[in-house]
C-alpha cells in the first residue's frame, strides 16, 4: 500500500472490533473508499476527533485500491462548527450524506464531490438550509438518470407559455397541454430551473419566500417519490423535524 494524501469527507462510520472504525469516505481523487481508523475509539487516540461523519479535509492514508485503506491522519479543511451546533442543520446535512451515498451507486462523476462539499460549506455559513438541500436534490437528478424537463413543455416541447410544472409529466407544462395539474406559482417555476443550473460555490444571496420553498420542496419530494426508488430513513426523520418546526 502507498502512503497518499487526498481531499475527502466522511459520509458514514461503522464500529469495528473493540476500538476501531471503518469509515466511508468520498474522496476527490479515488471516489468512495473504505478506510480503517485503527484505535480511534480510544480516548487518547489522535484519530478520535477525525473519525466521524462530516470530517472534511486532507486524508493521509495507506491507500489500497481493492479493499480497505488505513488512516494515518487528517488535516481539517472545515469543521462545520456552526452546522453541527444546530439540530435542524445536522438533520438536513445527515440526509444529504445519505442521499449522496445512494447517488454514488449510479455515478462516479467528480461533480458529486464538489456539489456536496460546496452545499455543506454554504449551510455552515448560514445560508437557507432547505433551499440548499433542494438545490442539491435537483442537481443529483442528473446522476440518477431522471432529469426533469426544464427548458420546454414536457409534453409538446413548446418553449413559451409555460404555466406550471408537474412531477407526473416530468417537467414543465404549457397552457396548451395543461389539463388540471397543480398550478405552481411563476416564482416557483422559475426557481426550480434557476436552482438546477446555479453554481453552488458562487452563491452569495439566498433569500426565498416561505411559500416558494414549500412549493419547491413539494415538487421535489413528489418527483423523487415517483422516479428515484429511494427510501432514506434520514429523509423521514427530516420531514418529522420540519413538521415540529
Amino acid at each position: 500500500m502507498n502512503l497518499v494524501k487526498t481531499e475527502g469527507i466522511v459520509l458514514g462510520e461503522t464500529n469495528y472490533s473493540e476500538s476501531s472504525k471503518i469509515l466511508k469516505v468520498l474522496t476527490k481523487d479515488y471516489g468512495m473508499i473504505s478506510i480503517m481508523s485503527k484505535g480511534c475509539r480510544n480516548i487518547k487516540s489522535k484519530l478520535r476527533g477525525v473519525s466521524t461523519i462530516f470530517t472534511y479535509g486532507d486524508f493521509h492514508l495507506y491507500y489500497k485500491e481493492q479493499g480497505i485503506s488505513t488512516l494515518v491522519g487528517v488535516d481539517l479543511k472545515n469543521t462545520f462548527l456552526n452546522l453541527q451546533k444546530d439540530i435542524s442543520k445536522i438533520s438536513y446535512a445527515s440526509y444529504l450524506l445519505d442521499l449522496t451515498e445512494q447517488v454514488l451507486k449510479h455515478t462516479e462523476n467528480d461533480s458529486v464531490y464538489e456539489f456536496l462539499t460546496s452545499t455543506l460549506e454554504k449551510i455552515n455559513e448560514g445560508y437557507n438550509t432547505q433551499a440548499l438541500t433542494n438545490i442539491l436534490e435537483l442537481k443529483y437528478l442528473d446522476f440518477l438518470g431522471i432529469r426533469p424537463i426544464l427548458d420546454c413543455c414536457s409534453i409538446c416541447g413548446n418553449q413559451t407559455d409555460i404555466v406550471t410544472i408537474s412531477a407526473e409529466t416530468g417537467g414543465y407544462i404549457c397552457k396548451n397541454c395543461y389539463h388540471g395539474e397543480k398550478l405552481y406559482s411563476d416564482k416557483t417555476i422559475k426557481l426550480i430551473r434557476m436552482f438546477y443550473y446555479v453554481d453552488i460555490s458562487k452563491i452569495t444571496k439566498l433569500e426565498i419566500k416561505e411559500e416558494s420553498l414549500k412549493e419547491l420542496n413539494e415538487f421535489i419530494n413528489d418527483y423523487y417519490d415517483r422516479y428515484s426508488g429511494l427510501y432514506l430513513k434520514s429523509k423521514s426523520f427530516l420531514e418529522n423535524i420540519s413538521k415540529i418546526g
